[in-house]
């Protein structure tokens, strides 16, 4: 469970520092549903950009927000669906777009859930301590933002081989950025910086891959706002059939657990990189699918709820980046397709790691033979916003974009995606890749066999899920202190 115990000295403390920021934190109950948000912070959003670091924009954490980068307010979840002549499945396909939030990413929200907590707790002082990010790229992003939007200050652990765009926002906003060997899946070397870093009392760890905050954000948040996109695209007789999340930190797939509650019959997959195989056959490797660390299982992944492992290449991920984005790519895609200019236009919202969230989704339903009745949700993490460097870097190494090879990568990369690489979860099966956890979690980062056991055997998952009202209480009392 998320530890809620009150410590009254650094709780006195962030409170100070919050009136002198002028912080006022938002509920789970108002992230999820925005007309929860008082008058007040609605006028003062009407003048705010999206990126401005600026405390009110903690309530924009949120997949409600208004398209667009100033003064934006909120409405239905944002979604794209892509159409059948696209995909080559007859499933429809919904995917919420994480370029609306703050930093241009979802993962801003997985680093409020894993901040909060500790905040309106006491538990991290942010008059005496640091906070320190390790990631993979874009949950160090979102919990610098946070960060400083709360006085707190914040260090960046990332692996050096992320894209440039990352180190520059950054550097820019004034965060401390301290970096690691290697790229996705270097995660051993992060938490080996990570264990030099928490020797100094004044660097307090948030570690997305344990902490339960991360999880409870995305089955409240997430979770709730794929329900409510579903119920708002369903015609009659549609299905919720399933969905799908590359793994990363395993926070967006505990989205999966409240979905499985409202919808039993639904499908939950697990997506990782096929050059880095963990969950499909104890595999390790690299791979170019960045935000999707590998080489271990999260602790926070319920893998007793998920129903499949997917393996996506992440060459297919690289050519659609280009295809999706390159202009003779998209003119590919108007003329010889026949998809509106204008949603062609709108596939800068994916990234790379939105793309195989999108394979995934073509695998599962290809796997399942779901029909036009049958809907899958995914997300989009970030968008091509981040990934412009990437771009270059495949005109270099591969030269011009051509219709050509607009037409080679859709028919081999997209049309060309089956039903191999992926595996339907035995409980046999999903009890091996819980049991991967214990080389990472016990053997290596301290936790206890019987604290790995609860969270299979036990109802560990369930009492996070309890939590919420109780933390919301616990952000009101912290906000009315803050007021006087």
């Amino acid at each position: 469970m998320i530890d809620l115990t009150i410590h009254k000295e650094g709780l006195s403390h962030n409170i100070r520092r919050a009136r002198e920021k002028g912080v006022i934190i938002p509920t789970f109950a108002q992230m999820k549903n925005p007309e929860l948000i008082p008058a007040e912070i609605r006028e003062r959003l009407k003048n705010t950009g999206l990126w401005d670091l600026d405390p009110v924009n903690l309530f924009r954490i949120s997949w409600h927000n208004e398209p667009k980068a100033q003064g934006g307010l909120f409405g239905q979840p944002n979604v794209i669906e892509f159409p059948s002549e696209l995909t080559g499945v007859p499933c429809r396909i919904l995917a919420l777009a994480g370029k609306w939030f703050p930093t241009g990413c979802h993962k801003v929200g997985a680093s409020f859930g894993s901040l909060i907590p500790q905040l309106v707790t006491g538990q991290f002082d942010s008059e005496t301590q640091r906070a320190v990010w390790p990631s993979t790229g874009n949950f160090c992003r979102g919990g610098a933002f946070n960060s400083l939007l709360l006085g707190v200050h914040p260090i960046g652990l990332m692996p050096a081989g992320m894209s440039r765009e990352r180190f520059d926002w950054l550097k820019q906003i004034g965060a401390e950025v301290v970096t690691t060997p290697g790229t996705e899946s270097n995660i051993k070397e992060i938490f080996d910086k990570v264990k030099e870093l928490s020797a100094d009392p004044q660097n307090r760890i948030f570690n997305q891959f344990a902490l339960m905050g991360n999880h409870l954000w995305h089955y409240e948040v997430t979770g709730d706002a794929m329900a409510e996109a579903f119920r708002n695209c369903a015609r009659p007789g549609d299905r919720f059939a399933g969905a799908c999340f590359m793994t990363g930190s395993a926070g967006t797939i505990g989205a999966g657990d409240k979905l499985k509650e409202l919808y039993p019959a639904l499908r939950l997959g697990a997506g990782e990189a096929l050059q880095c195989p963990t969950l499909l056959d104890n595999g390790y490797g690299s791979h170019r699918i960045e935000g999707t660390g590998d080489n271990h299982v999260p602790w926070i992944h319920n893998v007793r709820n998920t129903d499949m492992v997917i393996s996506i290449d992440d060459r297919d991920s690289m050519a659609l980046l280009r295809l999706f984005n390159e202009p003779e790519g998209r003119a590919y895609l108007v003329q010889e397709l026949g998809l509106r200019e204008d949603w062609v236009n709108t596939l800068g919202l994916l990234g790379i790691s939105g793309i195989s969230n999108l394979l995934c989704c073509i695998k599962m339903a290809k796997y399942y033979e779901f029909d036009s009745r049958d809907v899958l949700v995914t997300v989009l993490t970030d968008s091509m916003d981040l990934y412009g460097s990437r771009l270059g870097e495949l005109t270099q190494q591969f030269g011009p974009y051509t219709d050509r090879q607009a037409a080679i990568d859709y028919a081999l990369h997209m049309q060309g995606q089956n039903a191999d690489h992926l595996l339907e979860l035995t409980y046999r099966e999903r009890k091996r890749v819980h049991n991967l956890k214990y080389y990472t979690w016990v053997e290596q980062q301290g936790m206890t066999a019987q604290a790995l056991d609860e969270l299979w055997y036990g109802d560990a998952f369930a009492q996070v899920h309890q939590q919420t009202p109780a933390l919301d209480a616990l952000i009101e009392a912290f906000n009315q202190a803050v007021k006087g």
